[in-house]
């Protein structure tokens, strides 16, 4: 559904005042970055978001990422990659240049994207995915591993630039079991910022203002963006 400028304006208001309440409440000096997700709204309310100052987009599929990438090329934005990547399109997002992809589920994974980073001479920005909740369903690496595995790529995948990490909250209704998800995710980014990091990206449109009191610099919004 096409939306008008005035309903995204009124989307982009409400969700910027949560994050700047929220960050507020952490500390002035807290900058916090949105991504927007667009899966499920039309290319056109991207193109309107634009010219209401909104400059990162993010995408869960190579596929839909490429054909927004090149239908909105003359706008200067920032892409993500946020969602899980198959081995048979690394070469596709090499080829794309994302600003950052933030789903960096395993080492085998790391392994094999920077065996094609190296060949092509290129590098790329990413992500560690911590699976902090431990849940059978998520991608990501476990939180008792993250650490180490960090330190693993990027002492063994010099064609990545690890910035830090991303984590979804736990599947579920109960506020605490996704705060702990979230503190966790963050205690683990606390330590890795001695090793560089310096994003961790926590939280969608249903827990972003809990993911930002944990500490999450950079959250993920796609629905409270393009809601009618």
């Amino acid at each position: 559904m096409i939306q008008t400028k005035e309903q995204l304006r009124e989307n982009l208001d409400h969700v910027i005042w949560n994050i700047e309440e929220a960050r507020l409440r952490v500390s002035e000096h807290h900058i916090v970055q949105l991504v927007a997700v667009g899966k499920y709204t039309e290319i056109e309310n991207i193109e309107t978001l634009y010219t209401l100052g909104q400059r990162a987009y993010g995408e869960n599929h190579v596929q839909q990422l490429k054909a927004r990438m090149q239908t909105l090329e003359e706008l200067p934005l920032q892409w993500h990659m946020i969602g899980s990547l198959q081995k048979n399109k690394i070469n596709q997002l090499i080829a794309l240049k994302p600003t950052l992809f933030q789903a960096l589920d395993s080492l085998e994974l790391a392994l094999e994207l920077n065996k094609k980073l190296e060949a092509q001479e290129g590098s790329m920005s990413v992500l560690l995915q911590i699976n902090s909740a431990n849940e059978a369903t998520k991608s990501g690496v476990s939180s008792h591993e993250a650490y180490d595995l960090y330190q693993e790529i990027q002492e063994r995948c010099t064609h990545l630039n690890l910035k830090g990490v991303m984590s979804i909250g736990a599947h579920t209704t109960n506020q605490e079991a996704i705060q702990k998800s979230f503190e966790t995710t963050h205690s683990i980014y606390e330590k890795l910022q001695k090793d560089g990091a310096t994003i961790c990206s926590m939280g969608m449109s249903s827990d972003y203002t809990l993911a930002i009191a944990c500490g999450s610099n950079l959250v993920r919004v796609g629905s409270s963006l393009f809601q009618p």
